[in-house]
Order: C-alpha cells, then structure tokens, then sequence
C-alpha cells in the first residue's frame, strides 16, 4: 500500500524540543537527569501533566498539582518558571517546514498530532496558531481529550486525513508515542535530529 499521509509531531520534530527546557532547569536546579520526565511518566494518566494534555486541568491548577507532585518526588521548584520557559522556547526548524510544504505540493496529505496545553488566553501552547495553516490536519490533545500515546488520538488524526494507517508515515521524537503508531500499521520515524529525520522520510516515500 502506498504511502498518502505524513504526520508530524511538533515540539522536538517541527519545534525545537522542549526536553532542552527541562535539562536545563535540572541543571540550574541541581536535580539529576531526566527528574522531570521521571515524575510525569511515574504520575502516570492521572498525573498533572498528563491531565493538563488533556485539557482537564487549567495552567493555574496544575501549577499547583504539578508542584505537589515535585515535592513528592524530593526537589522544590516552581512549575509556573519552568512553563514560561517551555513555552517561550518554541524555535522552528526551517529545514522541517520547508519539507512540510513540499510534501503538500507533491500531494501528500499532512498532519500535525501534537500533545499540548491551553493557556490562560484561551490559546494554546507552543506557537500553535502560527503553524495550523501549514497542515491539511491540525490534532491537539488539550482540544482532542485525549492524549498521546492513548492509540485513539492517533485514529483520530487517521480518520481526519481520510487514511488507513498503512498509508501514513508519523514522525516522532519519543519512543512510547511512536509504538501505538507502528502497532497500529504505520510507518514510524523517530526523530533523533533533523538531518536523520529527513534522510529517512526520503528512504521510506522512495518505497522499495
């Protein structure tokens, strides 16, 4: 089956990744690796920050669950410094879009499945309203309710292409949000750098 649907992930694939954010607060703050991560995968589903993905809590009270959260884990830092800082560190990589507009004029259907947040204006996070029109499909978890890597987000975005998942390629930057992904048929590319990124899409739209 051909390939018809490319679908990007966007902090860390067509943004910058905001886990540079989150090294650089361990570091200010004198934490260990990966604490921050550690403490959202290990709050899990219900977790501040996965329910704040999923738009069930507003910035104002996940900063206050999120802290709890950090203090439960053994650090003291503010949540509503490092969120300012995440959302301000929204860089887009040209070489990324550029190929999202030629995939576009090639033909291609393309998607964006992004995991995010609202703010207090009623916006959300990471330069979203400045990167919809670059995409036929624009799937947002704080406005969907769900969130990857819940495999309906996904069919979700499927479905909005008017694709089967062998017909679609998702590019990521974790490994857990790819595995629905390819269990559910699609092609995946996780996405460690640009270049690698874009010498892999080429490899795969190049068909055997």
């Amino acid at each position: 089956m051909s390939i018809k649907a490319i679908i990007f992930d966007l902090g860390g694939v067509i943004l910058d990744s905001p886990f540079e954010i989150f090294a650089a607060f361990e570091k200010q703050h004198g934490l260990s690796e990966n604490f921050l991560n550690r403490v959202i995968v290990e709050s899990g589903r219900q977790g501040a920050w996965a329910r704040l993905e999923r738009g069930e809590l507003t910035l104002e009270d996940f900063f206050d669950a999120f802290d709890e959260e950090i203090r439960h884990a053994g650090a003291n830092i503010s949540s509503r410094d490092l969120m300012s800082a995440v959302n301000d560190f929204a860089n887009l990589r040209p070489e990324m879009i550029h190929r999202v507009r030629r995939l576009r004029e090639a033909g291609y259907r393309v998607g964006a499945l992004t995991n995010n947040w609202f703010l207090a204006n009623g916006s959300t996070s990471t330069g979203m309203d400045r990167l919809r029109a670059e995409f036929d499909v624009f799937v947002e978890s704080s406005r969907a309710g769900v969130a990857k890597p819940d495999p309906k987000i996904y069919e979700m975005v499927l479905d909005e292409l008017g694709v089967n998942a062998e017909e679609a390629v998702f590019l990521d930057d974790i490994g857990r949000n790819l595995k629905p992904a390819r269990e559910m048929g699609m092609t995946t590319i996780k996405v460690t750098s640009v270049e690698n990124a874009l010498t892999e899409m080429d490899r795969v739209l190049a068909g055997p």
